[in-house]
């Protein structure tokens, strides 16, 4: 049985001029997930750092080329720590052990206002910037930021490691 969502909005991701393959290609009609995503942006508001980071693995923006198409949860394969959204104070120590287990040379990027400086969450509860707790080579603006933004942060990393530049954790003295 199929339920109809309330229409909140007149579409508000195309309405704020959402770029899409439907738009650059307009005589293929709307696949099924494509319907499915619209029935459900007429309710939902979808945009947060989680979401604008899965988008770069999309073929609209090929983070493969870079050689870094593959997320990994564990930090033992991982060189490269992406901190999206909030860290809380009782996040803090977990996030600094995920820290210590990666690899050498680790590199660390602060995606958002919120992993950055805190964003609009400047409570008790929020850690006021990542790099309080781990040492962050690039920082990424935005709330949420835009997966074009996600690119270039990974593309001036790339070219600091290119020009033999060090981690930030030898630079500020955290290496052990």
């Amino acid at each position: 049985m199929r339920r109809e969502l309330p229409v909140v909005s007149d579409r508000p991701l195309a309405r704020a001029g959402l770029q899409s393959e439907r738009v650059l290609w307009p005589e293929r009609g709307p696949g099924v997930f494509e319907q499915e995503v619209a029935e459900i942006e007429d309710a939902l508001l979808l945009t947060c750092c989680a979401i604008e980071m899965m988008s770069i693995v999309s073929s609209r923006y090929d983070i493969a080329r870079f050689g870094m198409e593959r997320f990994s949860s564990s930090p033992r394969q991982a060189d490269l720590l992406i901190v999206s959204g909030r860290v809380t104070h009782k996040m803090a120590a977990p996030l600094r052990q995920v820290y210590d287990q990666m690899l050498e040379p680790k590199w660390v990027v602060a995606m958002g206002a919120c992993a950055s400086s805190g964003g609009m969450f400047n409570n008790y509860t929020v850690l006021q910037g990542v790099d309080k707790i781990v040492p962050v080579d690039i920082h990424v603006p935005g709330c949420p930021p835009r997966p074009e933004a996600l690119m270039e942060g990974v593309i001036r990393l790339h070219e600091k490691i290119r020009a033999g530049v060090p981690p930030a954790y030898e630079i500020r003295g955290v290496a052990e």
